[in-house]
């Protein structure tokens, strides 16, 4: 038929994560009950625990929008889905009013092109099937991801 066509087909292919079946959503950390937080990256292609990846992530205002954004992985769930964390390259510590409980400075990392530094918001957990993501940037330290997972642990009670 001419003149019809699926408005998001083009979106979907362009924004891993948006839509269906693999789209990134947002969690009540506080309703998880045993989350299995490892260290374990391995640059397959796959996302696996420890790595920053870029996925679709909704605003918090939950009204469709959202962006692209890097995300860092911090636990594989047993259905094959992973739980995440946000990062932005906005500042967030004491200086700008922040609760710095809900923030941790990662410093610079070779997922953001522009050398920036990088915060993590712990305030925000996403679920993220494999086939929502958009592509593997890097994997971040063992030393900054175990201060990721402890704080995770403790503000949300996680057992590991």
């Amino acid at each position: 038929m001419i003149g019809l066509t699926d408005s998001h087909h083009g979106e979907h292919d362009e924004n891993p994560g948006r839509y269906g079946s693999t789209a990134t959503i947002e969690v009540e950390p506080r309703g998880l009950r045993v989350v299995h937080m490892s260290y374990a990256p391995r640059h397959d292609g796959d996302p696996d625990p420890g790595e920053v990846v870029w996925t679709w992530v909704p605003f918090e205002e939950r009204d469709g929008r959202g962006k692209d954004r890097p995300v860092l992985i911090v636990a594989r769930e047993h259905a094959g889905t992973l739980l995440a964390v946000e990062l932005t390259s906005k500042r967030h510590d004491r200086s700008t009013g922040d609760d710095v409980a809900e923030w941790i400075a990662l410093g610079e990392g070779p997922w953001d092109r522009e050398a920036r530094d990088s915060w993590v918001n712990l305030e925000r957990v996403f679920r993220i099937h494999p086939a929502g993501m958009r592509r593997e940037a890097s994997s971040l330290d063992l030393d900054r991801f175990t201060l990721v997972a402890a704080r995770l642990m403790h503000l949300y009670g996680w057992q590991v």
